[in-house]
């Protein structure tokens, strides 16, 4: 079943999303990948303030590559997500919603998203310039000297997704990987 949502992302709409769903995003989402996530939780250890609101977030791990002519942003495909799982944690305790990547997590990525509700998207590596036709808007809002690894502020129309852990932590990696397998015997 595909589903519609807008950022913010609420607590609300991260309990109906289910492990398997197909999303379309829409709204402002974050770009950051380890080098920013690692200045992020600096800032959290220091008491500072972060450089946008991280509650009820979603922060897309992209590097995007540069605009041609005419373009809002470069090809825009997902970064693996173990990188940040370090730093994951931290975020999410804030009330970070979302998280966009591609590969499988943590446990204590995923115990942190049962515990504070949040859910982790992926997206389809390989295909950043199709999913960078989603991204109508992209500013960089802090650590421009991370080039690529910029934190950025995007608009997005439609971007699609899919829930590969929900906030119940059913993870479609290793749910589909199962029933592949007794479907098959």
């Amino acid at each position: 079943m595909e589903k519609k949502i807008t950022t913010p992302l609420t607590q609300e709409q991260v309990k109906d999303l289910k492990c398997g769903d197909s999303v379309r995003i829409s709204g402002v989402i974050y770009t950051a990948r380890d080098a920013a996530h690692k200045r992020l939780c600096e800032l959290v250890a220091q008491g500072k303030e972060l450089p946008f609101d991280i509650k009820d977030a979603v922060i897309y791990y992209v590097g995007p590559a540069p605009a041609k002519e005419g373009q809002v942003i470069g090809s825009a495909g997902p970064t693996t997500s173990y990188r940040m799982d370090a730093y994951s944690p931290t975020l999410i305790a804030l009330g970070q919603r979302g998280m966009i990547g591609k590969g499988k997590r943590s446990p204590e990525v995923v115990a942190a998203m049962k515990q504070y509700g949040a859910v982790y998207f992926g997206a389809i590596g390989g295909a950043g310039a199709l999913l960078s036709r989603c991204i109508k808007k992209a500013e960089v809002i802090a650590y421009e000297d991370l080039g690529a690894e910029a934190l950025r502020r995007l608009e997005v129309e439609d971007l699609p997704a899919f829930v590969i852990i929900d906030c119940e932590g059913n993870n479609l990696y290793e749910n589909g990987r199962k029933e592949y397998l007794e479907s098959v015997q």
